[in-house]
């Protein structure tokens, strides 16, 4: 997309994607960035549901044969343009827009076919950690059922755990698996890493770097003030404050609400820890 300004000037919007796993600092992270004036960030969006309908209508059917790549790739830039259109016509000219879901590392190569400058931003955490937080969310609020759960109330939590882990449909291991897979894969220069204990514990350096591999200039963020809730959505969903955002960005200790063995089981799964698996070179901020 390009937005005129004075005298014929044109200047191009952006776009970057969030990803990488639940509970792991992407709605902080968006509380964050939507504190710059040139930068559109939300917790998540329907651009990839969308995206992930239209594409398979031009690729085959009845209609397949009416698209080469050339309107493909046109159609879904098409997609985010339509949907961010009003956003950006309050914006400047040289906006960036963030869009999130935790999908797009699944289309890390198709993303770079349509934004070839777009990158990844991959928010990531322990997994037992993750596991840990939506069992606290669950346990703040024992008179709902997520959607997580297809609104059940599920058997114990090690049953689950075992529905979140799944690597088909888990809200943990779908996501997982499709980090993996982009970590590993040709498009693993699109990603930028960023751990859940690096933007809590270290919020300045953490976005200063994020900056410079972005390419923007930094802006000054006010760490003491992020404000940022989707109570509508999450009532939706059955969680209730699950994207509210604490003012202070800071880190807090607690201890955990499930069981070791939990913890133990999945110790080896955050393998971004690991230099010795990072063949591609993947940014970790």
């Amino acid at each position: 997309m390009t937005v005129l300004i004075e005298q014929g000037t044109t200047l191009k919007t952006r776009f970057h994607l969030i990803s990488g796993l639940p509970r792991s600092g992407s709605t902080l992270l968006s509380g964050l960035l939507r504190q710059n004036p040139r930068f559109a960030a939300t917790m998540t969006s329907p651009v990839a549901a969308l995206v992930g309908t239209v594409h398979p209508k031009m690729c085959g059917g009845e209609f397949g044969g009416f698209f080469d790549d050339t309107k493909r790739a046109a159609i879904l830039r098409a997609v985010f343009e339509s949907y961010y259109a009003d956003t950006l016509a309050t914006m400047p000219g040289d906006a960036v827009v963030f869009d999130t879901n935790r999908t797009w590392t699944g289309r890390a190569a198709l993303l770079g076919s349509i934004y070839p400058e777009s990158r990844i931003i991959c928010c990531v955490r322990d997994v037992g950690w993750i596991i840990d937080s939506i069992e606290s969310m669950l346990a703040k609020n024992p008179l709902q059922l997520s959607r997580m759960f297809n609104f059940q109330p599920g058997a114990s939590l090690y049953a689950r755990v075992e529905t979140l882990m799944n690597s088909d449909s888990g809200l943990i291991g779908l996501s997982w698996s499709n980090l993996r897979e982009a970590w590993f894969g040709a498009e693993a220069k699109r990603l930028i890493v960023v751990p859940y204990d690096h933007l809590v514990k270290e919020p300045a350096r953490t976005l200063q770097r994020l900056y410079t591999e972005l390419g923007e200039a930094y802006f000054e963020h006010d760490f003491h003030n992020v404000a940022y809730d989707e109570p509508d959505y999450d009532a939706h969903i059955g969680m209730p404050g699950l994207h509210s955002v604490r003012n202070k960005v800071e880190y807090r200790e607690r201890k955990p609400c499930i069981p070791p063995d939990v913890f133990a089981k999945y110790a080896s799964t955050h393998f971004w820890d690991k230099a010795e698996l990072n063949v591609r070179g993947v940014t970790i901020v």
